[in-house]
């Protein structure tokens, strides 16, 4: 999978979660084809190719994980299979980038899906619901409820954060607070980069909530490719990481 980079550049190795559900991988494979790089993609588990199998072969490689909130996996989980990668190839030389969110296009690609989906964008009569898959690691909750915070201000009703799991509210239970609380109409933005089983599971239980509109994944997004872009720019400017 390549973007069509200039010969010769440090190929990005993007890292996504995995799923067992084949719309992941080919929304995955969606955002990489637009990106103008020399890009492979990896996967933490479910699905192939490997990190080891995608960096097999490298001299050097930019390693961004392909993920919305800096937590368990991006700290624990690549980081150690990166180690383990370079135990057995020690002449690789691995720039390691950070994830793609907190940063500011994402929210305007998930103000995109909304609109997409006839959101009318600061709408004072609409409420929204921001659904991440939620972590165990307090730090990337804390990531979703401020971003919810700040984007009170573009004149919703309110924006409240939720979480699909690990932490609460849940979507249902955030959902239905607002239409408790008086919100004339509620609405979803899933803060999920795929579709799967998060996805599916957040669009069921929202709409029994009460949701009127549950808005599509992030996906291959414009706004994602150029995350990506500055990610890999940042990460390639960095010197050679010996140890995550």
């Amino acid at each position: 999978m390549a973007g069509g980079a200039a010969p010769g550049g440090v190929p990005l190795v993007a890292v996504a979660h995995g799923s067992r559900d084949p719309r992941a991988a080919a929304t995955v494979a969606a955002l990489l084809d637009q990106v103008p790089l020399d890009v492979r993609v990896a996967y933490l588990d479910h699905c192939a190719p490997t990190l080891g199998q995608a960096l097999h072969g490298l001299e050097e490689a930019v390693v961004l994980p392909l993920l919305l909130t800096e937590a368990y996996h991006s700290r624990v989980d690549l980081p150690a299979a990166l180690n383990e990668v370079r135990a057995r190839e020690p002449r690789l030389r691995v720039h390691y980038g950070t994830t793609l969110g907190p940063h500011p296009l994402l929210r305007t690609a998930l103000e995109r899906r909304l609109a997409e989906a006839g959101v009318r964008l600061g709408d004072p009569e609409t409420a929204v619901v921001l659904v991440s898959a939620g972590s165990s690691d307090a730090r990337a909750n804390a990531v979703i409820s401020g971003l919810a915070r700040r984007w009170r201000r573009a004149g919703w009703w309110s924006v409240e954060a939720a979480y699909a799991s690990a932490a609460g509210p849940s979507p249902a239970q955030a959902v239905a607070e607002l239409v408790r609380a008086g919100a004339p109409k509620v609405v979803v933005a899933p803060y999920l980069l795929a579709p799967g089983y998060f996805a599916d599971k957040v669009r069921r239980s929202a709409l029994e909530a009460g949701a009127a509109v549950v808005a599509d994944v992030l996906g291959p997004a414009p706004e994602l490719v150029d995350v990506l872009v500055e990610r890999y720019e940042a990460a390639q400017r960095r010197p050679v990481s010996l140890a995550v």
